[in-house]
């Protein structure tokens, strides 16, 4: 269901980009990152029923299993609801996501937009250092990214990828905003 509501949103509020970005915003959303982000910000591992196992392994914390979560609740929801019911939950947790995807290069990827960023501006390209602690079954990742040797932002997540994602986020807000200033006073 996330997919063909995606898709049809989509296609229908963003009609003028081409089809590879489309691509793009959709995989943006379908994805089990994504799902997985989402479904931990709306603590929906608390509601889950699991074995002895699974629950005493951090199951409720595990993206694959709260990714197949948020996709069997919004699958429930098109059961009880029908599309409409379907299609309003989705735009309220995926709305903005596809809106900052289609909105230009990198999307949701803040990494790809420091990248862009800091070497068109800086002449410099980012590098990370992530940091993990915790059991395997519940890690938790901490990264910094430095733009030279200056480090520009730090984040949080779940993953490499996630902790990554949330200092690039960080380090390309500072960046931009700074970019922004000095245009506004020359």
């Amino acid at each position: 269901m996330l997919g063909l509501i995606v898709t049809d949103h989509i296609f229908r509020a963003f009609p003028d980009l081409p089809e590879g970005e489309l691509a793009k915003v959709r995989a943006s959303v379908v994805n089990s990152s994504a799902l997985a982000e989402v479904a931990a910000s709306l603590d929906l591992g608390v509601a889950l029923f699991l074995g002895k196992g699974e629950d005493a392994s951090g199951g409720r914390e595990k993206p694959s299993i709260l990714a197949d979560a948020l996709e069997a609740l919004i699958g429930a929801v098109y059961m009880d609801r029908g599309w409409d019911g379907a299609a309003d939950v989705v735009m309220r947790l995926f709305g903005e996501r596809m809106t900052e995807a289609a909105a230009g290069p990198g999307g949701q990827d803040y990494k790809t937009r420091l990248q862009e960023l800091s070497a068109r501006v800086l002449e410099e390209l980012p590098h990370y250092v992530v940091l993990a602690e915790g059991p395997d079954h519940a890690k938790q990742f901490h990264a910094t990214v430095y733009l030279g040797a200056e480090p520009r932002g730090a984040g949080e997540g779940r993953s490499k990828k996630q902790a990554e994602q949330a200092a690039a986020r960080v380090a390309w807000e500072r960046l931009a905003a700074e970019m922004g200033q000095l245009e506004g006073a020359s």
